[in-house]
């Protein structure tokens, strides 16, 4: 294993990147064989900005930091596939409001059952001690930077 002194500044994002990627490529994976063969990373992200309660396309827009354009294409394609049902606001008729199907909550179950097994696979790799350390320490840096905006992510990573 390396020291702290092996290693350069330029390794440490490369690291988060490549930590955070094998974990969404293995959920992605996973949801696959599960019957969410269609599903992407920018798809998981409004289904989250839809909510429970459902939303308009401009609260979905402005929940993931896109345009409403950018919004209403992404929830057509979940309409597509079945994740979210659109239909005239009952307080406002020039908006739709939209809302998630049972296929939809079937995969953000699967999802949040996915990531605990994935994060039960770091644990027994590395314990429970480190990963919670590891947890820990991330939640102090994000928080010493101000937080971290996730809402724009899905876009930032274009």
């Amino acid at each position: 294993m390396a020291h702290t002194m092996d290693r350069f500044g330029f390794e440490l994002p490369l690291l988060l990147a490549g930590a955070f990627r094998q974990l969404i490529d293995e959920l992605h994976r996973r949801l696959a064989e599960q019957g969410h063969p269609d599903l992407r990373p920018a798809y998981g992200f409004a289904l989250q900005a839809i909510g429970p309660d459902g939303a308009t396309m401009s609260e979905i827009g402005r929940r993931l930091g896109v345009s409403k354009q950018a919004a209403t294409k992404t929830v057509g394609k979940l309409a597509e596939l079945g994740y979210v049902d659109r239909a005239p606001d009952s307080a406002d008729a020039r908006a739709v409001h939209v809302t998630i199907t049972p296929r939809g909550r079937d995969s953000l179950r699967r999802s949040a059952e996915i990531f605990e097994s994935l994060r039960r696979e770091w644990v027994r790799e590395l314990g429970a001690d480190r990963v919670r350390a590891l947890e820990d320490d991330l939640a102090t840096m994000t928080d010493l930077a101000g937080g971290v905006p996730l809402h724009d992510l899905p876009g930032w990573l274009r």
